[in-house]
């Protein structure tokens, strides 16, 4: 497990765990949040110095006005007191994503907290909020042109690392494995740059009922699979 430096989630399935109870969607959601904070201080106990989650997609604001209304609500919440668990077994917390979409309040208070926790060195968890991978792509892509553009670099200078460089990502090693939760067998727009190598585990769980024991077991798997890298 010694390479296993960062692992990827996309946490899907808050909405049909409330579903099958019989509890709004809203239910589900408050249900994944705290999911997340204990995954995330699983993650660390491992040893392992980065995570990366799928908290909210570009496309997700295309959800209905009420459920959208609700999950920035309880990012309000979860922005104001769920990572404080976190923060004081330090971990330092970044947001990719599209801030332009966010609102004012949860912009500032995003930056609070990243501010808060720069210096923490356990692990690193990235939250993708108002995140598309594509969306990502392009803004790198914009960044580039403009250095271009502004004569800082020539087009000879363009290779991986630096467009590496220009994402929301920058900085961060590419993740090593993703897991997606709910049974769904796809990456939805997520990381597509950085999963170009990554080992890939499609777990039945829905994210709520997702578990340190399932974890371990998933990174049991991790350890033994051999990653080629299209060498062989």
């Amino acid at each position: 497990m010694n390479d296993l430096r960062h692992i990827a989630f996309i946490m899907d399935g808050n909405r049909r765990w409330a579903k099958q109870r019989g509890l709004p969607a809203l239910n589900g959601h408050k249900k994944g949040a705290d999911t997340l904070v204990e995954i995330a201080k699983n993650v660390r106990n491992y040893g392992i110095k980065y995570m990366t989650v799928y908290a909210f997609s570009t496309e997700n604001w295309q959800r209905s006005e009420t459920e959208v209304a609700q999950i920035m609500d309880l990012l309000r919440q979860y922005l104001n007191d769920g990572f404080d668990k976190l923060k004081k077994e330090n971990a330092r917390i970044l947001f990719i994503g599209e801030r332009n979409m966010l609102a004012a309040d949860i912009v500032e208070r995003i930056e609070k907290i990243e501010q808060e926790t720069a210096n923490n060195t356990d692990v690193t968890l990235c939250v993708a909020l108002s995140y598309g991978g594509r969306q990502e792509i392009v803004s790198a892509a914009k960044n580039i042109a403009g250095l271009v553009t502004a004569q800082k670099i020539s087009v000879d200078d363009i290779n991986v690392d630096m467009f590496a460089g220009n994402l929301y990502t920058a900085g961060i090693p590419d993740p090593d494995l993703m897991i997606r939760t709910g049974g769904e067998m796809r990456i939805s727009n997520y990381l597509l740059w950085q999963l170009s190598y990554s080992e890939l585990y499609f777990s039945k769980t829905l994210w709520p009922d997702f578990d340190a024991a399932e974890l371990s077991q998933i990174i049991d798997d991790y350890t033994k699979r051999e990653r080629r890298y299209g060498k062989s």
